[in-house]
């Protein structure tokens, strides 16, 4: 099997869940025994889908066609996303009661709010990196005063403050607490389209009285966060994970509906690219819906002949972070000129330059 054809295939056991279609062919292509499963596990792995892909296989039925020690192997390490995931989830209470006790909302994002929200028919599908949550900018300092006095700190010790560069504050860790968390105050870079204002008048509540965003908004934030982001609108890059929970929320809301609520076409075009490729490389559900228009045949275009060339990829990638790069230090010169916040920063980064040779 090619790369892209494990590419179509773990996509596809993504969603046999659900799409009585999809499950038939995966079906017939595992009793042909024509699946290269060394292929399958290293892809579903890097993609971050690997439990995902158990659980949709096991769910189906599909198990005893398979190798008893990729079944094991499989068990095993969904078992062990499991307890992590367990764990994360408990973590994420106590910090939403204690913000909560100090008069702050915290909005699980992504997967945490995901996993917060029973997105996952099974909490060992999703593969978490950080507990990320937003907050107002008004309580964004008292936030991290707060997680401070109750044992969290920055993961790096003795690096410079970057906040004014992302969308949160340093990765913070706690003793004994298994999950980083980000604390937000932006969601996305440019968040004039996207931002706190615009997503809490639909905020949702579980019933552990934790605040996530509405499906919509759950659906925007999937799409931002991959293409823009993780800047895969230029990189063209594939991310199974970022799309199975595209798909997950598509069951449960419309996602023309949601992206239609943004008024900046541009934007909406970059979204809907996404939306297209999860639909492409999941057979086409029908709760993938999407405007197809030239700009998202071009997308989908450009994409395949990038994975189908692996050169041609790395030399793209090579020349998008070229261009990030520059304009982010471009961007950090011109501000320091009038922003204060950036000045700091620049100074900071020269001193620590310097100080090693002093």
């Amino acid at each position: 099997m090619t790369y892209k054809e494990t590419l179509f295939f773990v996509g596809k056991c993504l969603t046999i869940t659900h799409e009585e279609e999809n499950r038939k062919a995966i079906e017939q292509k595992i009793i042909d025994k024509t699946v290269d499963w060394d292929s399958v596990v290293k892809l579903s792995t890097g993609h971050y889908v690997f439990p995902a892909l158990y659980c949709n296989l096991k769910r189906a039925g599909f198990l005893h066609h398979l190798p008893n020690d990729l079944v094991g192997y499989m068990e095993h390490i969904t078992n062990l996303n499991r307890e992590r995931n367990q764990q994360i989830i408990e973590q994420a209470k106590e910090i939403n009661e204690l913000l909560l006790t100090n008069n702050i909302t915290p909005i699980f994002l992504k997967g945490t709010g995901n996993l917060l929200d029973n997105l996952y028919d099974d909490i060992a599908e999703r593969m978490l990196g950080d507990i990320d949550f937003l907050v107002s900018k008004n309580h964004f300092d008292t936030t991290i005063q707060v997680l401070k006095e109750n044992g969290y700190y920055e993961k790096l010790k003795n690096s410079i403050d970057n906040t004014i560069l992302n969308r949160h504050y340093p990765k913070m860790v706690k003793k004994d607490k298994i999950g980083a968390i980000e604390v937000h105050y932006k969601m996305i870079t440019n968040e004039k389209n996207f931002n706190y204002h615009t997503v809490k008048q639909h905020l949702k509540k579980t019933t552990n009285n934790i605040t996530v965003l509405s499906n919509e908004d759950q659906v925007l934030m999937t799409c931002f966060n991959k293409q823009l982001n993780d800047r895969s609108q230029w990189y063209k890059n594939v991310a199974l994970r970022n799309s199975y929970d595209l798909y997950l929320l598509s069951e449960k809301t419309s996602i023309i509906k949601a992206i239609s609520n943004l008024t900046n076409p541009i934007i909406s075009n970059y979204l809907t690219n996404f939306v297209a490729s999860t639909s492409l490389f999941f057979n086409t559900p029908k709760s993938l819906e999407y405007a197809k228009t030239t700009n998202t045949r071009k997308f989908i275009q450009k994409q395949l002949t990038l994975i189908d060339n692996a050169k041609k990829n790395k030399i793209n990638k090579k020349l998008w972070n070229l261009y990030f790069l520059h304009k982010l230090r471009l961007t950090i010169i011109l501000k320091s000129f009038y922003n204060k916040q950036y000045r700091n920063y620049v100074l900071a980064t020269i001193l620590k330059k310097i100080k090693p040779n002093s």
